[in-house]
């Protein structure tokens, strides 16, 4: 056996000594190896209760070897702190500073309520850019699909367009027509109460109809579609992530833009103005029988009455705004579609942001229309 090894195997042990000047001095000796301690339980007891005296020393300049783990157990013992007197071996120092280092607090990042602020507004801006630059390169692959079809007309996918067009117009007619018509009830009932305190109840066909075919009626029914066929969109397209049909698409050399996003984007366009037209017209109708009932005002006399006071210059402008809302309706749609991670709670997200963010950008947009031609079209 040679001597290193025998050090190695040296007993741990601990003696008091007591000095001239009445302290007392622990000293260590032998090898202080985790293989050794658990063979002597007790040596972690006598060190605890001699650690709790801040006046004795310690002397570890004997002890041959010491691990990791033996300077573990020594930190504990001490209370997970080096004695103020202590004399040990500079190899073993830092065995110790290690011990104190993994114990030291770590500093606590105090965020005010100024800084969160500052850092959620950061986040918020740096997404919203993000995603009108990813919107952005949507609508320009869209016009780069319409260059190509302009060229090859044969690659038209007629059927994807009119499957979406009967999807999102004909089976919406319902809906809006019930809503518009509704909505014409309300606001000719609200109408006339207030124009029979001034005596000028026939100024309520003006007021349908400058509102119906000017605002409310394109509004309404891009706000209906958003949420009807929007979500459909974005689901559409999050449940082929989720089944992995569009890597399919991929593998197959089929283009996501020409056979998803045009036809939808196509047809939106085409349809969100017709269906304007009809939600206003189911408005009137409604704004007529409640003209009718309360204010006594005859059909013929409203449907009379009412290209004087709406000129055709409203009607173009609620008809052409309708096609920038089905653009916007398709193309957000679309986007929010292709964010989906293929994952069910992802699926649900993506859908919920896609008919916040279109009726948010139809609102918007409606806005900016009304500023552009807030004196244009009116008697």
């Amino acid at each position: 056996m040679t001597d290193t090894t025998a050090n190695l195997n040296l007993r741990p042990a601990l003696e008091i000594i007591k000095q001239d000047s009445g302290q007392r001095l622990v000293k260590l000796t032998g090898s202080w190896l985790l293989r050794n301690l658990v063979k002597l339980p007790e040596l972690n007891q006598k060190i605890g209760s001699y650690a709790a005296d801040k006046n004795i020393q310690w002397d570890m300049n004997s002890v041959e070897a010491l691990d990791s783990a033996g300077a573990l157990i020594l930190w504990k013992a001490w209370g997970r702190r080096i004695p103020a007197a202590l004399q040990m071996k500079p190899e073993h120092q830092h065995l110790f500073d290690r011990c104190q280092a993994a114990e030291a607090p770590k500093p606590q990042q105090v965020s005010s309520k100024s800084s969160r602020a500052i850092k959620y507004t950061h986040q918020l801006l740096t997404t919203f850019r993000d995603q009108l630059l990813q919107l952005v390169a949507l609508l320009g692959q869209l016009v780069l699909d319409i260059g190509y079809l302009v060229l090859h007309p044969g690659d038209i996918p007629w059927p994807e367009i009119s499957i979406t067009i009967y999807q999102s117009g004909v089976r919406a007619l319902g809906i809006t027509a019930l809503v518009g018509f509704l909505i014409g009830i309300v606001l000719s009932y609200l109408s006339a109460l207030q124009l029979k305190i001034f005596g000028a109840e026939i100024y309520i066909i003006d007021i349908l109809g400058l509102s119906v075919i000017r605002e409310l009626g394109p509004l309404l029914a891009a706000i209906l579609v958003a949420g009807r066929s929007g979500s459909a969109m974005t689901a559409e397209i999050g449940i082929m992530r989720v089944t992995e049909e569009l890597d399919a698409l991929s593998a197959m050399g089929i283009s996501h833009s020409l056979r998803l996003i045009l036809p939808k984007v196509m047809a939106l366009t085409i349809v969100l103005p017709l269906l304007s037209v009809w939600t206003s017209a189911m408005a009137l109708i409604g704004g007529m029988f409640s003209a009718q009932a309360t204010l006594d005002i005859s059909y013929q006399q409203f449907l009379l009455k009412l290209p004087d006071a709406v000129p055709l210059t409203n009607f173009v402008i609620g008809f052409g705004k309708s096609a920038v809302f089905g653009l916007m309706i398709a193309l957000i749609a679309c986007h929010f579609g292709f964010r989906i991670k293929p994952n069910t709670e992802s699926l649900g997200n993506e859908t919920t942001n896609s008919v916040v963010a279109a009726i948010t950008v139809v609102i918007m947009v409606d806005a900016v229309f009304a500023i552009m031609f807030m004196d244009i079209g009116m008697p």
